[in-house]
């Protein structure tokens, strides 16, 4: 048998020959299977007991070749009788329905003669009806009202289920079930009929589920008749696959209205949100109604309702995302994308009433898009303001009335005595653009987020700013955010003060009120209505603006602080590094001085020159801001003096040098000194920090004068004298000198004190 097996295995080309030569010996191979004694385990352990691996590899593909070769007579068999096995299954089908039929007959036949025949008194079997069955043992009464329509039952249900009556069949399948409750509790009928009974009234309940769910499951069964399909499911006893129903239904439904909406390139992404928006909301909307209104609020059917609605709202954002959010969020335009959102979160709000909450899932499903849009648009303003700090002429003038930006007209916020330059415009109007429609950001909890990246463009801007001052440049690269943008220098004053107008202006005013519309102020108390808890505090609204403005003024104060360096750097040293303000000016005095006029030195006349220039061009740059001005010039006068009182190589000098500070020198450095304090104190810009210095500069100049054993109160003059002097300093460098033909007045106090003191101090230095 081995051999004759392998044989047959290793020859597998019969099996695969022309259909002529291979139809007899397949017909004979497979006669073995047609008997009904084969014995499928007694066959396989026959040609397998013998077999080894090999042999039985090769039995298993003959088998697969006789499988392939048995399918492939089966396929032309019926091609070749395809309209008669058509015909033929037909006729089956038809054939097994008849039997159905019949088969239901015969069942309602047998419990008809099995409840006449528990209902009628046989003698020969000696039978005894249950005492109290309601049946009378009386063989020639008439059928009871209750066995007429025990008998019509089924009937009757057959008739309503085919017309589709189904409020009828609902109050029938009832009657039914009412009845065999009765019966069963109080044995009026007999176990055969009770069982008939529920068997059809079961039977008929199912064919009636099946009825209404295929009912509810059609594309075009919407509305009441879908609600009353799945009410009459409801009634069946089958909630969860009716309520399942509904929202595959709905579900249906949308699909099919969202196959009509398709998106183009040319589309405007807030109209294809509101399109979209406006259908998928409006589904969502009236399947919750339906399931309300069906199923009232029983926790399992709302759990199901809010799991599909989020899905939906899930499907949703995906398709916004990829057809409006994608394109505005790469190209920065954040009002794009949020009155996407805001559209879409109109609608969704509309869906609380019903009891479902999804904006925050909305939100969430947003966020990135919008940070994208947020982060782009943050960009674009500081590469937009960069490329005009540029070419900044730092000419201040009045901001245009309405600028056009993103193709909407946007009213200027900038009063008419508020000047800016071009870059400072654009920034401002890009912010206050920025800061539009912020109503769905603040639903994100964006706000915080807006706010520090508009700090850090501001800082950015401020950068650039800052390299505009002559001889910043080797500080570019202490800033962050710098770059390697260029910035066009300021070179005079008016330019420069021009710088710190822009950067005061917006820190002041106009950041600080294009943030006032990330507050309920701002925005209304709306913003909050979803969730009273988030509404901030009147004390901690302000304490957050207040931290807000702080933050600006500590960027502008670097402005300041550069501004003031530079300029003090530009009045104690030379062009060449040498300095202004040296110890020999005050030592080297005294000696053989016929005659000296007392006025103050060289370089603090520079700094009260440079004073009065600054603040008349403060005048008409700080208009209505004359503290921010007042408090620059402090800081001008504060370095200079700071600079003096730190400066060791000056004090040792004075204090250890090998010539001591003399009599002249001494009132030379006391007069500068009080000169400062006159014009700080006239110009009210005299802190108290710059008095304290000042002091203290004196009091070290008199110690150091002290040590060399003389007193020198008794080589100053009184205080008045150096008021004197001072006054007339101010009034001849401010356009008002107070002598006439290039001669002193003769009669002032000041040249009688002068020349008082000039003998005085000589006879001192002589002795």
């Amino acid at each position: 048998m081995s051999s004759k097996l392998s044989s047959r295995s290793r020859g597998g080309a019969p099996v695969k020959a022309n259909s002529k030569e291979t139809g007899p010996k397949l017909e004979e191979n497979l006669n073995i299977f047609k008997s009904d004694k084969f014995d499928a385990d007694g066959f396989v352990n026959s040609k397998c007991n013998s077999l080894n691996e090999k042999e039985i590899r090769q039995l298993c593909s003959y088998l697969l070749d006789l499988k392939k070769a048995s399918a492939e007579e089966m396929r032309r068999s019926v091609y070749a009788n395809y309209t008669a096995f058509i015909r033929t299954s037909k006729e089956i089908s038809d054939l097994e329905g008849e039997l159905l039929s019949i088969r239901n007959l015969l069942s309602t036949q047998a419990t008809i003669i099995h409840g006449l025949a528990d209902g009628v008194h046989v003698d020969s079997l000696s039978i005894t009806l249950p005492e109290g069955s309601g049946l009378s043992p009386d063989q020639d009464r008439d059928p009871s009202d209750l066995e007429n329509w025990l008998i019509e039952f089924p009937d009757i249900l057959d008739v309503l289920l085919a017309e589709r009556r189904v409020e009828e069949a609902l109050s029938t399948l009832d009657e039914g079930e009412r009845i065999a409750s009765e019966a069963k509790g109080n044995n009026s009928l007999s176990p055969v009929v009770l069982a008939s009974l529920q068997t059809a009234t079961t039977e008929c309940r199912q064919r009636l589920a099946n009825q209404l769910s295929e009912a509810a499951s059609q594309p075009t069964t919407r509305g009441s008749e879908l609600r009353a399909a799945i009410n009459a499911l409801k009634k069946l006893g089958d909630g969860p696959h009716a309520h399942t129903l509904l929202l595959q239904a709905h579900y249906q439904r949308l699909q099919s209205n969202m196959q009509n909406l398709r998106p183009s390139s040319t589309s405007y992404g807030g109209a294809y949100t509101a399109a979209i928006s406006q259908l998928v909301f409006s589904v969502i909307a009236q399947t919750a109604t339906d399931s309300n209104a069906i199923f009232g609020k029983e926790p399992a059917y709302i759990s199901e309702l809010v799991m599909w609605a989020t899905k939906q709202v899930e499907d949703f954002a995906v398709l916004v995302k990829r057809h409006a959010l994608a394109s505005s969020a790469a190209a920065g335009g954040l009002r794009a994308a949020a009155e996407c959102v805001q559209i879409a979160l109109g609608h969704c709000t509309l869906l609380e009433a019903r009891g479902l909450a999804l904006c925050p899932v909305l939100l969430k499903l947003f966020r990135p898009s919008v940070e994208q849009a947020l982060d782009a648009n943050l960009k674009r303003i500081e590469e937009s303001t960069a490329a005009l700090a540029a070419a900044d002429d730092w000419d201040l003038s009045n901001s245009p009335g309405v600028t056009r930006l993103s193709g909407r007209s946007t009213t200027s916020v900038t009063s008419l005595h508020h000047k800016l330059s071009s870059s400072a415009q654009r920034f401002n109007v890009m912010v206050q653009d920025f800061f539009e429609d912020v109503g769905p950001l603040l639903s994100m909890q964006l706000g915080g987020k807006m706010l520090e990246g508009l700090f850090q463009v501001f800082n950015s801007y401020v950068s650039m700013l800052i390299r505009a001052l002559p001889g910043s440049m080797e500080e570019e690269g202490s800033y962050e955010g710098s770059g390697s943008k260029i910035v066009r220098m300021a070179e005079t004053e008016a330019q420069q003060m021009a710088l710190l107008a822009n950067a005061s202006l917006l820190a002041d005013e106009l950041l600080p009120r294009a943030a006032m519309k990330l507050t309920p102020q701002g925005q209304g108390q709306n913003i909050y209505k979803d969730d009273p808890r988030r509404r901030p505090s009147g004390q901690n609204r302000n304490t957050e603006q207040r931290e807000w403005k702080r933050r600006l003024a500590g960027i502008v104060d670097r402005l300041k602080d550069s501004f003031c360096r530079q300029h003090a750097l530009d009045l104690i040293f030379t062009e060449e590094g040498d300095s202004h303000l040296t110890a020999d000016m005050y030592i080297h005095m005294d000696g053989n001085v016929e005659e000296i006029e007392w006025f103050p030195s060289p370089v603090f006349q520079e700094l009260y020159a440079k004073l009065y220039r600054m603040s008349g061009i403060a005048a008409e740059m700080f208009v209505g801001r004359e503290r921010f001005s007042t408090m620059l010039l402090m800081r001008l006068t504060e370095t200079v003096i700071l600079w003096l009182s730190e400066d060791q190589t000056f004090w040792d000098d004075i204090e250890e040098g090998p010539r001591p500070l003399g009599p002249l020198g001494l009132q030379q450095f006391y007069l500068d000194m009080k000169f400062v304090l006159s014009f700080a104190a006239q110009g009210r810009y005299l802190s108290r920090n710059l008095n304290r210095v000042v002091n203290e500069i004196i009091s070290k100049a008199l110690a150091a004068f002290a040590a060399t054993g003389v007193d020198p109160y008794a080589v100053l003059p009184e205080d008045e004298w150096f008021g004197e002097i001072s006054q007339e300093a101010i009034d001849r460098l401010s356009g008002k000198p107070r002598i006439a033909n290039g001669e002193r007045d003769l009669s002032s106090p000041t040249a009688s004190v002068s020349a008082q003191s000039i003998s005085s101090i000589r006879s001192h230095g002589s002795s």
